[in-house]
C-alpha cells in the first residue's frame, strides 16, 4: 500500500514536472529545458535505459537478493526459535560458517596482500576494485551463507529450490524495484530540465 502511494506520488511529480518545464521554458526562462521539446522526448525516449541501468539498480537486486535468501533458506527461523536446535541445523550452521570463513578467507588474499589483485594502482584499499565492489562482494557472503544452510539442513534440496532461495527477496521486493526506476527517472528528469 505505501510503496503504491509513493509510485504514484513519483508519476504525479514526473507529470507535474513536465508541465512545468513547458510553461518555463515559453516563458524563456535561461537555464530551464522544456521536456516537451523535440530534444527533451528524444532525451527522455533515448535515454530512458541508460538512466535506469545505473550502478544503484545492481545494488538494489544484490541486496535483495541476499536478504532474501537469508529468510527463505531457515537461517531467520533458525534464529527466532529460541529452543533447541537439532543435530542437522547446527551442523549445516557450521559448514555454512565455513564456507563464509572460506570465502573471506580468499577476500582477504586478494586484498590485504601486498601486490594484492583488488588493491588500487598505489597499493591502497580505498578508493580501488574492492571499494567500489565491497557492496556485492558483502552480498555474494551473504547469500553463499544461506545457500549452504539451506541445502545442509536439509530446508532446500533441488537445484529449484536454491533459485527459490535467490529470488525470493527479488519477489517480495519487486515494488522497490519499481519505485527506483520512477525515482531515478523523476531524480534524472530534474537534471535535465534544471540542467545540473
Amino acid at each position: 500500500m505505501k510503496s503504491s502511494r509513493l509510485c504514484l506520488g513519483l508519476l504525479v511529480a514526473e507529470s507535474v514536472l513536465v508541465i512545468v518545464s513547458w510553461l518555463m521554458s515559453a516563458m524563456r526562462l535561461e537555464g530551464v529545458r522544456s521536456m516537451l521539446s523535440s530534444e527533451g522526448i528524444r532525451w527522455f525516449v533515448g535515454g530512458f535505459s541508460d538512466i535506469i541501468a545505473s550502478p544503484l539498480l545492481a545494488w538494489l537486486l544484490l541486496l535483495l537478493i541476499a536478504v532474501g535468501s537469508v529468510v527463505q533458506s531457515g537461517v531467520v527461523s533458525l534464529f527466532r526459535n529460541k529452543g533447541e536446535m537439532s543435530f542437522r541445523d547446527k551442523l549445516a550452521l557450521r559448514v555454512a560458517c565455513v564456507f563464509l570463513a572460506l570465502y573471506a578467507l580468499v577476500i582477504c588474499l586478494l586484498t590485504l596482500m601486498p601486490h594484492a589483485i583488488l588493491l588500487s594502482a598505489k597499493g591502497s584499499l580505498f578508493p580501488s576494485a574492492f571499494s567500489r565492489s565491497i557492496l556485492p562482494i558483502v552480498c555474494f557472503g551473504v547469500t553463499l551463507f544461506s545457500v549452504v544452510y539451506g541445502m545442509m539442513s536439509g530446508h532446500k534440496k533441488t537445484g529449484e529450490d536454491v533459485i527459490d532461495i535467490l529470488s525470493y527477496g527479488i519477489r517480495q521486493g519487486s515494488s522497490l524495484i519499481i519505485v527506483y526506476i520512477l525515482a531515478i527517472q523523476l531524480y534524472a528528469s530534474l537534471r535535465f530540465v534544471f540542467m545540473f
